[in-house]
C-alpha cells in the first residue's frame, strides 16, 4: 500500500533473491552488501573484469544496484538484467528502485558513465502526473523524472549534468503551451553529496544561484516556480548515505507578495498545491499552500 515503507536490506539481499537474479541474468553475482558505489567499484572492479560477475550492492535506501564495466557487459545487457531484477523484486521485496550503474576505465581509475538508468516500482496510487495527463495538461520532465515514475504519464529529457538541466529549464521557463515542467538536478546527490565533496557541492549551489535569476525573469504573471528537494545529502556528514534534515521549500509567483510557509507536515503539500494551481480537485490528503503564495 502507499503507507507501507519500501523494504531495505542493510545486510545484503537474501539468497533466494540473489539466486533468482543470477539465473535471470545468466551471470554470477559478487558483492551483495550495503556500500558506497564508487568504493565498491574500486574494490570489486578487478574481479568483475576477470570473471564477468555482476556487482550488486545496496545502501541505506531501498535500492538494488547493479554495476558493470561496459567492456565486459554491454549497456543493453545491463539494462535487461535490471529489468529482470525489477520483475523479481516485487512486494514484499519491492525495493523502490533497481539501478543500472555502468562504468568504464581501469583498476585505480574506474569512472561511472552518464548512462545510469533507474527502474522504479510503479507508484501505488494515482499521482499528480496521472491527473494532469487525464486532464490533457502537458507535463515535461528534465532529468531522470520519467525513470522515477516508472515512465508513467510523463516523458523526460535526460541530461548529463546540472548545467544541462538548467539550460533546458531556462529554455522552457515561461514558454508557450503552459503545463508542468518537472526538473531533477542530480549532481548534488550523485557527484557531491554521496562523495562528501564539500567544494563541489558549494560550487553547485553557486551555479544554481547564478542561473536562477535568468530563469525567474522569464516567468510571467500567474506562473508558479517551486524549488525543493526530496531529501538531504549533506557532504560534511560522516558516511555516504542520504541525510534526512529538513529540505528547502522556496516558491515564487510573479506579482504576488508571498508569505512564510513554515514547516510542512507532508511533502504531498507540493502535489496538493500544484493540483489546485491546475484546477484539479484532488488534494492527496495534504494541504495546498497556493493561497499563501498568491494571496
Amino acid at each position: 500500500s502507499s503507507t507501507t515503507p519500501f523494504p531495505v536490506y542493510p545486510d545484503g539481499f537474501p539468497g533466494r533473491i540473489v539466486e533468482a537474479f543470477e539465473k535471470a541474468s545468466c551471470r554470477r553475482v559478487i558483492g551483495n552488501v550495503a556500500a558506497s558505489g564508487t568504493e565498491i567499484i574500486e574494490l570489486l572492479g578487478p574481479e568483475h573484469l576477470e570473471t564477468g560477475a555482476l556487482i550488486v550492492y545496496t545502501s541505506a535506501d531501498s535500492v538494488f544496484q547493479v554495476a558493470a564495466h561496459l567492456d565486459v557487459v554491454p549497456l543493453e545487457e545491463l539494462y535487461e538484467a535490471c529489468r529482470r531484477a525489477r520483475e523479481i523484486l516485487q512486494p514484499p521485496d519491492g525495493v523502490g528502485r533497481v539501478i543500472a550503474r555502468p562504468f568504464t576505465g581501469s583498476p585505480g581509475a574506474f569512472r561511472r558513465t552518464p548512462d545510469r538508468r533507474d527502474f522504479s516500482l510503479p507508484p501505488p496510487g494515482t499521482t499528480l502526473l496521472d491527473l494532469l495527463a487525464a486532464a490533457g495538461t502537458p507535463s515535461m520532465g528534465i532529468g531522470k523524472v520519467d525513470d522515477l515514475f516508472a515512465h508513467r504519464a510523463i516523458s523526460s529529457a535526460h541530461v548529463s549534468s546540472n548545467r544541462e538541466g538548467l539550460d533546458l529549464l531556462e529554455e522552457r521557463a515561461g514558454g508557450p503551451g503552459g503545463g508542468l515542467v518537472f526538473a531533477n538536478l542530480c549532481d548534488f546527490d550523485t557527484l557531491w553529496g554521496h562523495r562528501n565533496d564539500v567544494q563541489g557541492f558549494a560550487r553547485g549551489l553557486e551555479e544554481v544561484d547564478t542561473r536562477l535569476g535568468a530563469i525567474l525573469r522569464k516567468l510571467g504573471r500567474g506562473d508558479l516556480f517551486i524549488l525543493t528537494a526530496d531529501h538531504g545529502n549533506d557532504p560534511t556528514t560522516p558516511g555516504t548515505d542520504h541525510t534526512r534534515e529538513h529540505v528547502p521549500l522556496l516558491v515564487l509567483s510573479p506579482g504576488s507578495k508571498g508569505a512564510p510557509l513554515g514547516t510542512r507536515t507532508t511533502f504531498a503539500d507540493v502535489a496538493a498545491t500544484l493540483a489546485e494551481y491546475f484546477g484539479l480537485p484532488e488534494r492527496f490528503d495534504a494541504s495546498s499552500f497556493l493561497g499563501e503564495v498568491t494571496g
